[in-house]
């Protein structure tokens, strides 16, 4: 009988939420605020993936599509059936944000998994867009 791992051993194999968020940034070209608006400027899409009760708290950011992270894949894979009409191409430019940068990080590797190759995210999130914007 194999004896049972210490409670809070990781499992062989697994990987913590620090690694995991350094190996999906290691795939990005991270853009600070001002970089997202040239992005933008240029054609990007600003995609807020902060739920409901964040964006009513802190804010919005003006002229972006709101998917909330639990529909994110779905609404953006060209092949889904439950795409969004602008979702037509791989090489869509797409900028994720989030509060401060972390689950933005971890979505747009999720898009570049799906073939968005061109996926990336707002470092620091709305706090830095905020911060950038309003001083």
């Amino acid at each position: 009988m194999t004896a049972a791992p210490e409670p809070g051993t990781p499992p062989p194999g697994s990987r913590g939420i620090d690694e995991i968020l350094a190996r999906a940034r290691a795939r990005l070209r991270r853009l600070d605020p001002a970089q997202t608006v040239a992005a933008l400027s240029d054609g990007a899409i600003l995609v807020d993936i902060r739920p409901a009760a964040q964006r009513a708290e802190h804010g919005e950011f003006p002229d972006a599509v709101v998917i909330e992270r639990n529909v994110l894949e779905w609404r953006l894979d060209p092949r889904s059936d439950a795409r969004l009409p602008f979702a037509n191409s791989y090489d869509l430019p797409v900028v994720v944000a989030c509060q401060e940068g972390y689950t933005s990080s971890l979505a747009a590797a999720s898009l570049q998994d799906l073939g968005l190759h061109r996926a990336t995210d707002l470092a620091g999130g709305f706090a830095a867009w905020q911060a950038h914007h309003f001083g």
